[in-house]
C-alpha cells in the first residue's frame, strides 16, 4: 500500500509539475534531491562542474566530497545581485564552461537573496555545449509559475514544505525520460525498480503520513490559484521593498527588475552585521528574519507568505527606516 500511496501522489505532484509522472518521485527534501543527482553522477577523474557561491550549502558540500572522491573540479561564480539582462547571467555560466565541464547547478531563485534566474535559457545554452544542467527550485515550487519541462532542464530538486505547505519530510526529484540512466541513485533498488525513475525512490521503511498530506497541499495551493499566489507574494514583496530600497543606510540585496523578484529580499543596515540586525529586529520589534552572511550577500532575509497583511510590512518598514536614519 506504501508503494501505491507514494506513485499516486506523485502523479498528482506530475500534473503539477506539467511533467509525466515517470519523470518524478518524492523525496525527503531539496537536498536529498539534488545530492542524489550530484553524488550519483557518472563522474570520472578530471570532469568540471559548475556552481555559485550563492547556491545553497549542501549542494557545495556535496561537490566538495565529489571533488574528493572522484577527483572532480569544481568552479564556483558569483551571480551579481543586481544584474544589467539574462544575458549577463547567462554569459558568467557560459565562460566558466569547457570541454571538461559535465555538470552544472543553478538555483531557480536564490535561497539568499531571492533572485529569480533566467533558468531556461541558462539551460539551452549548455546543451549547446553538451552540459547537462541541475536545477536547485526549493523556494520556485508552488511560489512561481512555471512547468519544469518548459525549463529544458536535465534535473529539478524541490521541498514541498515550503511554499507548497506540505509538513517536513517531502520533496520531488525530477529526471527527464532521456537522463534516467545518467546518475547511480542513492539506494540500491529493488529488481523490480531497477529501470526508469522508480530507482531513484527506494528509500526504505518511512511514515506514509507525510506522503499523504501532499495531496491536500496540492488541493489548497489549487485553490489558491497558482497566477493568484504569485501575484500576491510580489505584491507583497514591492509593498515594503520599494520604501526602503534607496534610503540612505540601507544595503538592498535583491534585483530591482520584476521579472527577477519573488517573495524572498534581503536588506541590510550599513554597519550592522546580519546576526545583530536579525537579533535588533526580533527584540526590540518582534520581527522574525533569517541573517545571512555568505556568498557576497550581507543583510536579513525577508519572507512573507500569502497570509502576511500589509499593516505587518509597516511594522517592518518603520523598523527599517529607524535604523537606517541612526546609521548615516
Amino acid at each position: 500500500m506504501l508503494k501505491e500511496n507514494k506513485k499516486r501522489v506523485a502523479a498528482k505532484l506530475a500534473t503539477l509539475a506539467g511533467c509525466d509522472p515517470s519523470e518524478i518521485v518524492i523525496t525527503r527534501n531539496t537536498t536529498e534531491s539534488l545530492d542524489t543527482i550530484i553524488a550519483g553522477f557518472k563522474w570520472q577523474a578530471g570532469d568540471e562542474a559548475i556552481m555559485a557561491v550563492q547556491d545553497y550549502g549542501a549542494m557545495l558540500d556535496m561537490f566538495r566530497e565529489v571533488a574528493a572522491r572522484h577527483g572532480v573540479v569544481n568552479k564556483i561564480l558569483s551571480v551579481p545581485v543586481n544584474p544589467g539582462s539574462d544575458e549577463e547571467i547567462v554569459a558568467l555560466y557560459k565562460n566558466a564552461i569547457t570541454p571538461k565541464t559535465k555538470l552544472l547547478l543553478v538555483s531557480h531563485v536564490i535561497n539568499i537573496s531571492g533572485q529569480v534566474m533566467p533558468i531556461r535559457k541558462i539551460c539551452d545554452m549548455a546543451h549547446e555545449h553538451g552540459v547537462k544542467v541541475l536545477v536547485d527550485g526549493a523556494h520556485a515550487f508552488a511560489q512561481l509559475v512555471y512547468t519544469i519541462p518548459d525549463l529544458h532542464c536535465d534535473f529539478y530538486g524541490a521541498s514541498l514544505h515550503k511554499w507548497l505547505s506540505s509538513p517536513l519530510g517531502a520533496g520531488i526529484l525530477y529526471i527527464s525520460k532521456e537522463n534516467q540512466d545518467a546518475a547511480w541513485p542513492l539506494i540500491g533498488p529493488s529488481k523490480s525498480e531497477e529501470v526508469g525513475i522508480a530507482k531513484f525512490n527506494h528509500t526504505g521503511t518511512h511514515p506514509v503520513a507525510t506522503d499523504l498530506t501532499i495531496e491536500d497541499s496540492i488541493e489548497h495551493y489549487t485553490l489558491i490559484g497558482p497566477a493568484r499566489k504569485q501575484a500576491r507574494l510580489k505584491f507583497l514583496q514591492q509593498y515594503w521593498t520599494q520604501q526602503i530600497m534607496d534610503m540612505p543606510g540601507v544595503i538592498y540585496n535583491t534585483p530591482k527588475q520584476d521579472t527577477r523578484i519573488c517573495a524572498i529580499a534581503n536588506v541590510g543596515i550599513k554597519g550592522m552585521p546580519p546576526a545583530t540586525l536579525a537579533k535588533t529586529l526580533f527584540e526590540k520589534y518582534k520581527i522574525y528574519t533569517v541573517g545571512i552572511d555568505t556568498g557576497n550577500v550581507v543583510g536579513c532575509r525577508i519572507t512573507p507568505n500569502v497570509f502576511t497583511t500589509t499593516k505587518e510590512l509597516d511594522q517592518l518598514v518603520a523598523a527599517i527606516k529607524e535604523l537606517a536614519t541612526a546609521a548615516v
